[in-house]
């Protein structure tokens, strides 16, 4: 035999010989991984594939298909006022709690961090919201907007201005919703903000000082660059978690007054399990989860570029 035969053969062997390994290494990388893909399969993707094949077809009063009629579910939804005026309270919904909770638990981080004496007692108020729950805190705005032993009106009755009707009134209903969403949010993105703070270097403030640089332009000029990251992190959790908002709607106006807070979350739930229209109810989930991965790539396409990483 050869020199140049015997190499051949030689490199077949240990080509086979990697083939094996990498075949073994998958093996035992899938038996670890297969706990997890378990629990996705079943909780994750099986009911994507679920609401997806529901969507396609007319479903009886047992959520079973009865009749095919493909994307008959989705134009009906776009066709529909109804959807629409929900769809447009959702926005709004969201246009409402996105700026002023990332506003106001900035403010609070900002605050938090100046170095007085007691200000950890402060940081555990601001961020105790985190330990209450939704139905909780629905529970307690639905005593502040009582029309005559609410909290809010006694306010307005102070100043001389008359009472509203807050979850009643359609003009007001949503932004009522608004409110305790935004004070359920704060405490997570209060304590994620100050942890990005205390991670600033403090040499950029001193140098900032030096040259003269007052409070304001060194909130703009280096807290706001520098906890862009986190500030753009807390974004695209906030939109994602409004777009879902649910229990505090369901507990305090029913989508009321006139839909003015049926949003599209509460919308899928009286399809499904009021009106039992589970196809219709799987179209709006499947719009949803559409338009929920559209926004946040968006976000990522525009929103990152201003992202200041050290």
């Amino acid at each position: 035999m050869s020199r140049g035969t015997s190499r051949t053969s030689g490199l077949k062997r240990i080509g086979r010989r990697s083939n094996n390994t990498s075949i073994k290494d998958f093996g035992s990388a899938m038996l670890y991984l297969f706990p997890a893909l378990l629990i996705f399969s079943v909780f994750i993707f099986y009911p994507i594939v679920r609401t997806v094949y529901l969507s396609l077809f007319l479903t009886d009063r047992q959520r079973n298909p009865v009749e095919f009629i493909g994307l008959q579910n989705y134009i009906d939804m776009f066709l529909s006022e109804d959807f629409l005026s929900t769809l447009t309270a959702t926005f709004l919904f969201v246009l409402y709690i996105v700026p002023a909770t990332i506003f106001i638990s900035l403010f609070l981080a900002v605050l938090a961090h100046v170095n007085l004496k007691g200000i950890k007692f402060y940081k555990v108020i601001y961020s105790s919201t985190l330990g209450v729950s939704v139905a909780a805190s629905a529970m307690i705005f639905r005593y502040f907007y009582h029309p005559d032993l609410g909290l809010f009106n006694k306010i307005l009755s102070f100043f001389n201005i008359g009472k509203i009707e807050w979850l009643i009134d359609p003009d007001w209903a949503l932004f009522a919703i608004a409110i305790p969403t935004v004070w359920i949010h704060i405490g997570f993105n209060f304590i994620v903000l100050t942890g990005g703070l205390q991670n600033i270097p403090k040499e950029l403030y001193e140098s900032a000082q030096i040259d003269g640089a007052g409070w304001w332009r060194q909130l703009l000029n280096i807290t706001i660059p520098q906890l862009s990251p986190i500030l753009f992190f807390v974004t695209i959790i906030l939109v994602i978690g409004s777009f879902q908002s649910f229990a505090q709607i369901d507990l305090l106006t029913g989508g009321g007054p006139s839909g003015a807070t049926n949003l599209i979350v509460y919308s899928i739930y009286q399809d499904a399990f009021v009106r039992y229209n589970v196809g219709s109810a799987s179209a709006q989930a499947i719009f949803l989860f559409v338009l929920i991965i559209l926004i946040t790539l968006l976000q990522f396409k525009f929103g990152e570029k201003r992202v200041h990483y050290q």
